[in-house]
């Protein structure tokens, strides 16, 4: 996979601050975008602090939620055009309801015979339905590089996907069982790469290199004792799975930089709520640019 420096393309970010060119021979910078539902909306603030440095990073990799908006993110679309995308997009409940309803594998009267999950979505006309059309349908086709983790159903390993049609491969990386359908790639079953590696940037970490990885897994809530409905209880299950996962990665082997986002409160379903979550996580745009600038410093 091809490798570039930090080469921001305007010393001069869209606030007014200035960022000093980073100079021939500093460290590339490599994206991670972790899992997390529609926490993960938080990765979009993200990228907007290192578009309005003028940075962008030559390699990006994500895992579900996070695999989805890396995608688009890989693809040449700003952080400012993702917001507006994500805002119109849920703004019409109706409409996202319906288009949700269109996507699913099977129908409620398949319950009744016996025939499977009426719930169940096909992850690849999902995307096709919300992504922005800028997008393309090939890995190869995207500006910079990308990776999706997705996870080996039988083989119980973790698969990184680059290469090839990229709509099933991020349908695959957040293939979630029980709510999207698995997806086969050259003869592999593959679900929800959250499942073994929510937060894929262990195997990015590299002399040379700055790792900033974006976690938006939901912590525990002391204070709640709501019951949940089903669905929410199987979501909330891969959100626990994903934060222990992502906690233990970090006492094990922590990023260059580690960057947590997202509201409290948010269910891992909560994408109405895109408005609010995109204005909730908005602080953490000043916390992406100071430490990417103390770790520049510290490898200058």
């Amino acid at each position: 996979m091809p490798r570039s420096q930090l080469r921001p393309p305007d010393s001069t970010p869209h606030d007014g601050a200035v960022m000093r060119q980073p100079q021939p021979g500093q460290p590339e910078l490599a994206l991670v975008l972790g899992a997390g539902g529609a926490r993960g909306l938080s990765h979009i603030p993200v990228l907007e602090a290192l578009d309005e440095l003028g940075v962008r990073p030559s390699l990006i990799a994500g895992c579900s939620m996070g695999a989805i908006i890396g995608a688009a993110y890989a693809a040449g679309l700003s952080g400012r055009e993702l917001r507006e995308h994500v805002t119109m997009a849920f703004r019409d409940r109706a409409k996202v309801i319906a288009r949700m309803l269109d996507a699913r594998v099977g129908k409620f009267t398949d319950l009744m015979r016996g025939l499977g999950n009426p719930v169940l979505i096909d992850g690849e006309r999902m995307l096709d339905l919300f992504w922005p059309e800028a997008v393309p349908d090939r890995f190869e086709d995207l500006k910079t590089p990308f990776l999706a983790t997705a996870t080996d159903y039988h083989l119980h390993s973790e698969v990184g996907l680059g290469k090839g049609p990229l709509t099933p491969a991020v349908a695959a990386s957040l293939a979630i069982p029980g709510l999207i359908r698995p997806v086969v790639i050259e003869g592999r079953v593959l679900i929800d790469g959250g499942a073994i590696n929510p937060l894929p940037y262990d195997r990015l970490m590299a002399p040379g290199r700055i790792v900033m990885a974006v976690d938006t897994s939901a912590p525990a809530t002391i204070s709640e004792t709501r019951v949940p409905s089903p669905l929410e209880a199987m979501l909330g299950v891969s959100q626990i799975l994903t934060r222990t996962i992502v906690q233990r990665m970090i006492e094990r082997q922590p990023p260059d930089i580690l960057i947590r986002a997202g509201a409290d409160g948010i269910g891992g379903l909560d994408f109405f709520k895109a408005k609010a979550i995109l204005d909730a996580a908005e602080p953490v745009k000043d916390e992406v640019k100071r430490r990417l600038a103390q770790a520049l410093d510290a490898r200058g």
